[in-house]
């Protein structure tokens, strides 16, 4: 017998064009494993249905005869089906108050819910994700900001040709403009007010290598942070190329103890032993990246309070955009009071109001910090993501959700990643009882 399973359509915004499987990755599916695939039609989707029923799936909206619903983002409440399976991003790990009705939904109905960022491996190290595509695209929107800021101070740079990541046609189209941007860099220079042009990246994981992938196609060279001072001071910089500067956690925060050293897994396990260090870098810095994993137990990197100071000086800052690719609002970069979308992607900060001005006019810096960036990139963003879950999709589709959690056949690695089985927490997230107020 054959399981059914569906593919929801994404309409959380206009601007969700990704799927989270393809139609290649579908027929492979179907073809190889006794499972049938329904497909809801979209038309915005970065694949047509056609693209779909051509591969063997059906293209239909009513997906509820489907046991199980692969989908990417939040879903509402009225598609939920007493005691089916759905697999995306819920988003409700953190209790994230705007999701708790659609959580207590799932409870009510009895459903499974499998949430793509726990499925990880042995080493706790996530399976599924975006991250480099995110970063991919936060990289295109900050070079478009900078452009955008440079042009309202009527400074010549080369950067107002870079579009949004969302106006190309694919990131291949994207990375080629770049690439012109800094043969005109090498060639022309830029305006001698901006030299050295240092952009600092916060973090070095997946989000801060598809940022840094992007920023490599332009002539730079890399410096250490410990460096940063000496090559200001020497002035052996060049108009001709940029320069980048990679933080680690080690350079963004410090003991509380002067007798202590920094150690990682210290600092992972204990925050609160550390004060953070960061704003002593920001001075040198014209565009900020933030690439980082925040929680409320970490320090802030920038803050407020420092961005008051360091605006309410005579001279004005060197700092021009933050790129805000974590999007944690008031969060590692106390600043990004707001997310931002594709139809607002900006916002300027002004410290000294403690206020937020969409578009990049204004006293502070340009803060991009939109919250689906992979969504810019719909094509390489969903073959990437394909290509990992089409391999989890029939160990998902052949469990028995029936039979009790730790007998449904589930791989370990998609276990560790269901939050509900049939209603009820499993054993990791038995804490997210007091997010929906349950009486168990």
């Amino acid at each position: 017998m054959k399981t059914l399973i569906g593919i929801r359509s994404e309409d959380k915004n206009p601007w969700e064009r990704r799927a989270p499987l393809i139609p290649t990755h579908v027929r492979e599916i179907i073809q190889n494993h006794p499972i049938d695939i329904w497909v809801q039609p979209s038309s915005i989707r970065i694949f047509h249905d056609q693209d779909y029923a051509q591969e063997g799936a059906k293209v239909e909206k009513n997906l509820a005869p489907c046991s199980i619903i692969f989908a990417l983002k939040e879903i509402p409440l009225h598609f939920f089906n007493k005691k089916k399976v759905y697999v995306f991003f819920s988003h409700t790990i953190k209790g994230q108050p705007h999701n708790m009705p659609m959580l207590q939904k799932m409870i009510e109905l009895g459903c499974t819910l499998i949430d793509y960022e726990k499925i990880v491996d042995e080493k706790g190290q996530r399976l599924l994700f975006f991250g480099e595509q995110a970063g991919q695209a936060g990289m295109i929107d900050t070079l478009w900001a900078l452009g955008q800021r440079l042009d309202h101070e009527k400074k010549q740079n080369p950067f107002s040709s870079i579009k949004k990541a969302y106006d190309y046609g694919s990131l291949v189209e994207a990375k080629e403009e770049v690439k012109k941007v800094g043969w005109q860099i090498q060639k022309n220079g830029l305006d001698l007010s901006l030299v050295p042009l240092v952009c600092g990246f916060l973090g070095y994981g997946h989000v801060s290598q598809g940022a840094q992938e992007i920023f490599h196609l332009l002539p730079y060279e890399e410096i250490k942070p410990d460096k940063i001072s000496s090559f200001f001071e020497e002035k052996n910089y060049s108009a001709n190329k940029l320069y980048k500067v990679v933080f680690k956690e080690e350079h963004m925060v410090r003991p509380k103890k002067p007798d202590h050293t920094f150690e990682l897994q210290d600092y992972y396990d204990s925050p609160e032993k550390y004060e953070p260090v960061f704003e002593l870098y920001i001075p040198c810095l014209t565009i900020l990246v933030n690439c980082v994993y925040w929680s409320p137990l970490y320090p802030r990197f920038v803050t407020k309070k420092y961005l008051k100071k360091l605006y309410s000086s005579e001279e004005l800052p060197r700092l021009r955009v933050i790129g805000d690719i974590s999007c944690d609002i008031e969060g590692s970069v106390e600043c990004t009071v707001q997310a931002t979308s594709q139809e607002k992607p900006v916002f300027v900060y002004d410290p000294i109001e403690n206020s937020a001005k969409d578009g990049i006019e204004g006293r502070g810096p340009v803060v991009m910090a939109i919250d689906n960036l992979p969504a810019e990139i719909p094509l390489e963003s969903s073959i990437f993501f394909s290509n990992v879950l089409k391999r989890f999709v029939p160990a998902i589709a052949g469990a028995d959700f029936l039979k009790g959690f730790e007998n449904c056949f589930l791989p370990e690695a998609v276990k560790k990643g269901v939050i509900l089985f049939q209603g009820q927490f499993t054993p990791d997230y038995e804490y997210m009882k007091e997010f929906v107020n349950l009486d168990y």
